[in-house]
C-alpha cells in the first residue's frame, strides 16, 4: 500500500528500533558531556584563565620547592608539593566559578542558558567537571616536577591519593566560588576573588610552614578550609600536624554544603 508512510516519523518500525530508543535515552547524558567538554575548551582557550591557573603552581614549585630541596632543606620539596597542589586547586575553583559565573551572569549568558532545552544543572556540573580536569592536570604537572627535578620519592598509592585529594578538593572552593560569583559583579570579581584567594593561601600555610608565622596567625589557621585540605595532602607525604582526618573531612564537607545552599538560594532569587 502506502510504502512512504513507513519512512515518516511515527510510522513503521524504524523509529521504534532499539537503536533509536537507545539514542533517545542517552541524549540527556550526551548533553551533560557536551556542556562539560565545551566549558573546559572555553576556559582552556582563554589565556587569562588557563595560563596562570596551570603554570603558576608549577612555576612556584620550581622556584621554591626544587630550589629549597636542592639546598638541603629537608622535607621542603614534599611539603610544598602538597601545599602548592592545594594552591592550584583553590585557583581553579575560585576563579573558574567566582569570576566566570559573575561574568556569565553580567553578560546575560545564564539567562540565555535557562532558555535552552538543556538538562537542569548541566551548567554547574560542566563547571565542576572543568575544575576537576584542570586540578587533575595541575596535580600531574606538580608530580612530574617533584619526581624528576626535586627527587621526591613516594609510593604509587601515595601519588594516586595525592592526585585524588586535589581533584576532589575542588568541591568546597567551587561552592565558595559559586556563592561569590552570584554575589559580586563581573568587573569587580577578579579583585574580590584575589582578596579571598591570596590571604587564605598564605594564612593556611600553603606558601610556608605555619611554624614560621606569628603564633596568633598560626593558631587561627584551622578556620580556613584551605588549611584542612592542605592537612589532608600533607598527611600523604608525612608532613601534617597529626590531627584526625575525620575533622578535616567534616570541615570541608560542611563548607561545601553551606556555600552550596547559600549559592542555590541566591540563584533561586535571580531566576
Amino acid at each position: 500500500m502506502d510504502t512512504h508512510a513507513d519512512n515518516l516519523p511515527g510510522h513503521g518500525t524504524r523509529n521504534n528500533s532499539p537503536r533509536a530508543d537507545r539514542r533517545i535515552a542517552w541524549s540527556p547524558v550526551r548533553a551533560y558531556v557536551l556542556e562539560a567538554r565545551y566549558e573546559f575548551l572555553r576556559l582552556l582557550r582563554s589565556p587569562s584563565f588557563s595560563v596562570p591557573t596551570l603554570l603558576f603552581p608549577a612555576l612556584f614549585y620550581l622556584l621554591f620547592g626544587v630550589l629549597m630541596g636542592s639546598r638541603g632543606h629537608a622535607g621542603a620539596s614534599q611539603y610544598l608539593l602538597a601545599t602548592y597542589g592545594v594552591f592550584g586547586v583553590m585557583g581553579v575553583s575560585l576563579f573558574g566559578f567566582g569570576v566566570s559565573v559573575a561574568l556569565d551572569r553580567e553578560r546575560g549568558l545564564l539567562t540565555w542558558k535557562r532558555a535552552l532545552p538543556m538538562p537542569p544543572g548541566a551548567y554547574l556540573l560542566a563547571k565542576m567537571a572543568m575544575a576537576m580536569i584542570f586540578s587533575a592536570i595541575i596535580s600531574l604537572l606538580l608530580a612530574m616536577i617533584a619526581f624528576t627535578a626535586a627527587g621526591v620519592q613516594l609510593s604509587a598509592g601515595q601519588w594516586a591519593l595525592l592526585w585524588l585529594i586535589n581533584v576532589l578538593g575542588v568541591l568546597p572552593f567551587s561552592a565558595l566560588g559559586l556563592w561569590l560569583g552570584n554575589l559580586i559583579g563581573g568587573q569587580g570579581a577578579p579583585a574580590v576573588v584575589n582578596l579571598v584567594y591570596l590571604p587564605m593561601a598564605f594564612l593556611s600555610g600553603l606558601w610556608l610552614p605555619l611554624s614560621l608565622l606569628p603564633d596568633a596567625l598560626a593558631r587561627a589557621a584551622p578556620i580556613w578550609p584551605s588549611y584542612h585540605l592542605a592537612q589532608l595532602a600533607l598527611r600523604v607525604v608525612g608532613k601534617d600536624a597529626g590531627q584526625a582526618v575525620t575533622v578535616h573531612v567534616a570541615v570541608l564537607t560542611g563548607v561545601t554544603l553551606i556555600f552550596a545552599v547559600l549559592a542555590a538560594r541566591r540563584l533561586a532569587r535571580r531566576s
